[in-house]
């Protein structure tokens, strides 16, 4: 089993920045991929960014490019989410999840987060 505990949401002005961590714990694995996904009220759950865990490879939907950097440190098996120039529509509960290969597609991850809420006020 893998567990994984995100961290680092709030509440934060339009035009702000957030720093979202992501520690795993349990079984650990040096290839596949950690994704960030996130869901607004009344949206389904939406892919934000992922990184190949062993080649660092990475990817990043359309809404995000240019203001979000996904990074790893396998040393400290920790994902990062840095949220610059954040929008009121970013905000949502933004989930962390861990994958055996390289995907961006939320039903091929196999662990999930709890889940940290991202508030960009206007």
């Amino acid at each position: 089993q893998v567990q994984l505990v995100e961290s680092g949401g709030g509440l934060v002005q339009a035009g702000g920045s957030l720093r979202l961590s992501c520690a795993a714990s349990g079984r650990t694995f040096s290839s596949g991929s950690m994704g960030w996904f996130r869901q607004a009220p009344g949206k389904e759950r939406e892919f934000v960014a992922a990184i190949n865990r062993s080649a660092g490879s990475t990817y990043y939907a359309d809404s995000v490019k240019g203001r979000y950097t996904i990074s790893r440190d396998n040393a400290k098996n920790t994902v990062y989410l840095q949220m610059n120039s954040l929008k009121p529509e970013d905000t949502a509960i933004y989930y962390c999840a861990a994958a055996w290969i390289w995907t961006i597609r939320p039903h091929d991850y196999n662990y999930w987060g709890q889940g940290t809420q991202v508030t960009v006020s206007s």
